[in-house]
């Protein structure tokens, strides 16, 4: 897991940052598995301490409830799907490519991550007010991404047919597709090869810029 930068709110008694980091990452990794196998309802924080291989008081030095640990959780995912898709964005050759290469880098970890994934949607119920309203924030920040890509390749001439609003839909069709592998995986694994969905699914991407795009110029050559 990624570093947990986003998580400077929950309080600790601990004044070394690092030591904070690492700790917490330490907790996290521990209880996300067992939050997988279990359920966050049915898995206790000394459970949580033990396969960390801290103490129970240890473990509160570090956070204040089962929810903080949730959220960390929760954040961790968040970072690694980011990191994911920034680093991609970063290497991208640029153009059209550049979008069916981000596609497939979500999708992939996507399907990588799974059950963390299926564990937010779950989950993310049973968090403070405050911290669903932070993890609704990651999930747009990760959209923020394809939007970023999709205004782009608008100024760059690739989409011209795209305005404000349907960027926006698109990245958010973009983020949706990625997360339907989790959540319809028991029908689609069976029909589809994780390779076979990024195909079906970054074609109906493209295709429907392309039909548009195709629509407008019969309507200029008519």
């Amino acid at each position: 897991m990624q570093e947990l930068h986003r998580t400077k709110d929950i309080p600790t008694q601990v004044k070394n940052p690092d030591l904070v980091e690492k700790r917490r990452r330490q907790i996290a990794e521990a209880a996300v598995k067992l939050f997988i196998e279990k359920g966050f309802h049915k898995t206790s924080t000394r459970q949580i301490a033990k396969a960390a291989g801290v103490s129970i008081g240890s473990l509160y030095e570090y956070i204040a409830s089962k929810e903080d640990i949730l959220y960390l959780v929760c954040d961790s995912i968040h970072v690694e799907v980011e990191k994911r898709i920034t680093d991609v964005m970063a290497k991208s050759s640029g153009g059209r490519d550049a979008l069916a290469e981000i596609i497939r880098e979500y999708f992939m970890v996507c399907h990588k991550m799974s059950d963390f994934i299926l564990l937010i949607y779950q989950e993310t119920q049973s968090l403070p007010g405050q911290w669903q309203k932070k993890v609704l924030e990651n999930e747009l920040r990760i959209t923020g991404l394809f939007v970023e890509v999709l205004a782009r390749l608008v100024s760059q001439g690739f989409l011209p047919h795209l305005n404000e609003k349907s960027i926006e839909l698109v990245a958010h069709n973009i983020s949706v597709l990625g997360h339907m592998w989790t959540f319809r995986r028991w029908f689609l694994a069976r029909h589809y090869s994780i390779e076979d969905y990024i195909r079906y699914q970054t074609d109906f991407i493209l295709g429907l810029s392309a039909q548009k795009l195709n629509k407008a110029h019969l309507k200029e050559e008519a």
